[in-house]
């Protein structure tokens, strides 16, 4: 099951960062199809929210076809998101993790491989490679 975390000062809006990490869960395979989100009590006990913003979430995700509530047993994954294998992601990921390293190396602080990688993405948008 997942657990969810906040970043209050992301200036994401909390339901959305609910969403964003469902959606990041069902690429990296952590959910998948049939498993059964957090009831809304549940993620309101652990993150001090709105009731009102799990729902809201969730209702995003059903709308997108992601999920489906099932009256009386919860919010379940309906589908996944369709992407690389977990095996191409284990070795994408140990990629990102040198450029990291070799990022830090340099002396670049979050803030900058934020930047560069948020840079880096948009001219690759721009070429179609993303």
């Amino acid at each position: 099951m997942i657990e969810f975390n906040l970043d209050r000062s992301s200036g994401v809006s909390t339901y959305l960062q609910l969403v964003h990490q469902v959606k990041q869960a069902l690429r990296l395979g952590t959910l998948r199809p049939g498993d059964q989100l957090p009831t809304a009590r549940e993620v309101v006990e652990s993150l001090a929210i709105n009731p009102n913003t799990v729902l809201k979430a969730y209702r995003e995700l059903e709308r997108e076809g992601l999920v489906e509530g099932r009256p009386g047993m919860g919010t379940f994954v309906r589908r996944g998101i369709a992407g690389p294998t977990l095996a191409e992601h284990t070795r994408l990921r140990r990629d990102l993790e040198a450029w990291v390293r070799d990022a830090r190396a340099a002396e670049l602080d979050q803030e900058d491989l934020r930047a560069l990688f948020s840079v880096v993405l948009a001219d690759a948008v721009k070429k179609g490679v993303a």
